[in-house]
C-alpha cells in the first residue's frame, strides 16, 4: 500500500503544524467512503480529506473541491451535529500503525465541552472512519461491521472501541536495526528478502522495503552473508535515523508514458532509468496529486454505472438485431433465382398440371441443362409461375427496407458508442446529468422527474484551451455539447476536429479572423484524440475541416454529423497542451 505507516506520521506532523486548535467549520460525504472536514485555522481555511476508499485510503488536505450529493447521508448529518465548531486539539498514531486519532473538544446540546476522536483505520479494503465519544464508546462508523461479517471485532454504535489486531512485526522507532534484520533472516528461507524485511517490519511499504534490499545490493534469490547482514543492520539504522530526524523527500514515481504508478516517503533509486521521479514539498499534495485523477475516475464510474449498463445492453440488442437483419439481406440477395425459376415455369406452363409437387425443365439460361423446380399441389400452373414472380419482388422490397433498417441501426449504435465514451470522460455529476437528460429525450430512459420535464437544462460550457499560438480551442463534454458548439457557437470559417470514425468530443478552433497554423491543429487535434475512445492509443487519425463543410441530417442523433472536403493528421493523444 502506498499510503504506509511512515507516511501517516508524517501527515500527522503536518495536520499538527497546521491545524491544531482549528475548528471544525463544515463537514461534507462526497460519497460513502470520503469525508471532507472544513477546517478554520489561523492562517486561513484548510480541507482535511478522509478517505476510506479501498484501492486508495488516505488522509490528508487537499485543494480540490469534490462534488456533493443534495442530500447528506446520515454519517455526514451525525458528525455536524456532533463536531460542528469543534477545536481539533490533539492528532495521535499509534506506534507506526495506520491508524490515526483526531481528538476533538465539541460542545454537546446542554453546553457542556465533551472529547470526541474521529479514528481513522488506513487498511486496504477494512479501512474505516470512526467516531468515538470520551468514554471509548462508539458513536458510529463509516462501515458498521456486525457479526456476521466478523467474529473478532465489531464496529457498532454503543459499544466499546477496540483496536485492530496487532500484527506481529517490530516498530523502526522503537527497536534496532539488528532487531528487524534478526526477525527477517527467520522467516522462510525461500521468501525474498524484501518480503521478509515486508513481514518483519511495521508501517512501510514494499517500496521502501525493495529499496533497503537494492542499497544492500543483495540477490533476492540467496542467503545473506555476514558482511550482508552489517550492510543491512546499517541501512535500517540509517532508516531509523532519518524517520526521528524528521528529514523527508515526498516522491512520486512516474512511468515513461507519464503516468503515476508508486509513493514515497524518501528519495528512491531501485528502478533507475526506467522511471522518473517528480518531487513535492508536503505529503498532502503529493497524495491528493497522486490519488485525486484516479478517484475522481473511479466516482464517476460508480455514478455513472446505471447509464452504463443501460449503454451496453442496448449496444447487445443492437448488435443482435444487425446480425439478424444481416442474416435477411444475405437470404434476399439470392432473389434473382426466384425470378428465374419463375421464367423458366412461365415457359413450360403447358408441361404443368395441378396437383404436381415438383417439375424437371430446361434450363435456358444454363445450356439447357435439366432442372427441378418445387410446386404446390394445391396451385394451378398460372398461380405456380406467379407465386415465384410474387416472391422475388417481395424480397427485393425486403432489400430495401432492410439496408435501410441495417444503415439506422448502426447509426443508433455509432451513437450509443459516444454516450459511453461521454460517459466515460464525465469529470461530474452535472455532465452525467446533461449525460442522462440526453437519453431521456432520446426515449432511452424514463424521466426521473416529470413534474420539471419542460425545464431546458443549460448546458456546461465546454472544456477551453489555449493554443501554444494563441488560438482558443473548445473541446464538446458530450454529444448535446457537441451540437452546440459545432452548430451553434462555431463560425463558418473556424476548424472542426474529430476522430477518424472514432466515438469522441467534438472540437474546435476559433479561428478569430485569421489564418489558423499547423501547431494549433496539431495540438487541436491531440486533445480530440483524447477525448475520444483512443485516447490510450498511439498514432491516432484525426479529420479536420472548416465548420462550414460540417453539416447535421435531418433526424440525426445528437453529436453526429457528416462534413466533406477533409484531410487528416495522425497524433497522439494529450490530456493538455
Amino acid at each position: 500500500m502506498a499510503f504506509d505507516g511512515v507516511m501517516m506520521h508524517y501527515v500527522k506532523e503536518e495536520i499538527k503544524s497546521v491545524a491544531l486548535d482549528a475548528r471544525v467549520s463544515q463537514i461534507h460525504q462526497p460519497n460513502r467512503d470520503e469525508l471532507v472536514i472544513a477546517l478554520r485555522t489561523k492562517n486561513g481555511n484548510k480541507k482535511l480529506l478522509v478517505s476510506s476508499r479501498a484501492n486508495s485510503p488516505r488522509i490528508c488536505f487537499t485543494e480540490h473541491s469534490i462534488e456533493n450529493p443534495a442530500t447528506p447521508p446520515m454519517l455526514c448529518m451525525l458528525l455536524r451535529k456532533r463536531l460542528g465548531g469543534a477545536k481539533l486539539v490533539d492528532v495521535r498514531q499509534i506506534e507506526l500503525e495506520r491508524i490515526m486519532f483526531l481528538d476533538f473538544i465539541a460542545t454537546n446540546e446542554l453546553g457542556d465541552k465533551v472529547k470526541l476522536t474521529l479514528c481513522v483505520e488506513i487498511m486496504g479494503k477494512y479501512s474505516n472512519i470512526i467516531l468515538i465519544d470520551e468514554n471509548d464508546n462508539i458513536v458510529d462508523a463509516l462501515k458498521r461491521v456486525d457479526f456476521t461479517m466478523s467474529t473478532q471485532r465489531l464496529v457498532l454504535p454503543n459499544i466499546k472501541y477496540e483496536l485492530p489486531p496487532k500484527q506481529d512485526k517490530l516498530c523502526i522507532l522503537e527497536c534496532s536495526g539488528r532487531d528487524i534484520v534478526e526477525k527477517a533472516i527467520n522467516t522462510p528461507a525461500e521468501m525474498r528478502l524484501s518480503k521478509a524485511l515486508l513481514s518483519a517490519m511495521q508501517g512501510v511499504s514494499p517500496i521502501i522495503t525493495r529499496e533497503l534490499e537494492y542499497m544492500v545490493g543483495v540477490d533476492s534469490n540467496r542467503e545473506l552473508t555476514v558482511i550482508d547482514k552489517l550492510k543491512l543492520i546499517e541501512k535500517v539504522d540509517k532508516l531509523k535515523e532519518y524517520i526521528v530526524s524528521g528529514e523527508k523527500s515526498p516522491t512520486m514515481m512516474i512511468k515513461p508514458e507519464g503516468k503515476p504508478f508508486d509513493i514515497a516517503f524518501m528519495d528512491i533509486m531501485q528502478y533507475g532509468e526506467m522511471a522518473s521521479k517528480k518531487r513535492f514539498l508536503d505529503f498532502s499534495t503529493l497524495l491528493d496529486s497522486f490519488y485525486y485523477e484516479r478517484d475522481k475516475a473511479e466516482r464517476m464510474k460508480v455514478k455513472g454505472q446505471d447509464l452504463l449498463r443501460l449503454c451496453s445492453n442496448i449496444q447487445d440488442k443492437l448488435c443482435r438485431k444487425i446480425a439478424v437483419q444481416e442474416k435477411e439481406l444475405k437470404d434476399s440477395l439470392n432473389r434473382d433465382k426466384l425470378r428465374k425459376k419463375g421464367d423458366l415455369l412461365q415457359a413450360n406452363m403447358y408441361k404443368m398440371v395441378r396437383g404436381q409437387s415438383f417439375i424437371d425443365v430446361e434450363d435456358y439460361y444454363d445450356n439447357n441443362k435439366i432442372v427441378r423446380i418445387k410446386l404446390s399441389p394445391t396451385l394451378n400452373p398460372s398461380q405456380n409461375v406467379q407465386k415465384y414472380y410474387k416472391d422475388y419482388r417481395r424480397a427485393k422490397t425486403r432489400e430495401e427496407m432492410l439496408t435501410v433498417q441495417i444503415a439506422k441501426a448502426k447509426a443508433e449504435l455509432q451513437y450509443i458508442s459516444a454516450v459511453q465514451e461521454s460517459l466515460g470522460r464525465a469529470e461530474s455529476e452535472r455532465e452525467l446529468t446533461e449525460i442522462r437528460q440526453e437519453l431521456v429525450d432520446e426515449g432511452y430512459l424514463k424521466n426521473r422527474n416529470p413534474k420539471g420535464r419542460n425545464k431546458a437544462l443549460k448546458l456546461l460550457p465546454p472544456k477551453e484551451y489555449t493554443s501554444s499560438d494563441g488560438f482558443t480551442i473548445y473541446v464538446g463534454r458530450n454529444n448535446k455539447q457537441n451540437d452546440k458548439l459545432t452548430l451553434k457557437t462555431a463560425r463558418n470559417y473556424d476548424m472542426w476536429l474529430h476522430t477518424k470514425d472514432i466515438p469522441g468530443s467534438h472540437v474546435i478552433i476559433v479561428s478569430d479572423n485569421r489564418e489558423i497554423t499547423d501547431t494549433a491543429i496539431l495540438e487541436a487535434a491531440s486533445l480530440a484524440a483524447y477525448n475520444s475512445k483512443a485516447k490510450e492509443s498511439d498514432n491516432v487519425p484525426v479529420d479536420y475541416t472548416i465548420v462550414k463543410n460540417v453539416s447535421k441530417p435531418s433526424g440525426a442523433k445528437p453529436g453526429m454529423v457528416i462534413y466533406v472536403n477533409n484531410k487528416t493528421v495522425y497524433v497522439t493523444p494529450k490530456e493538455s497542451i
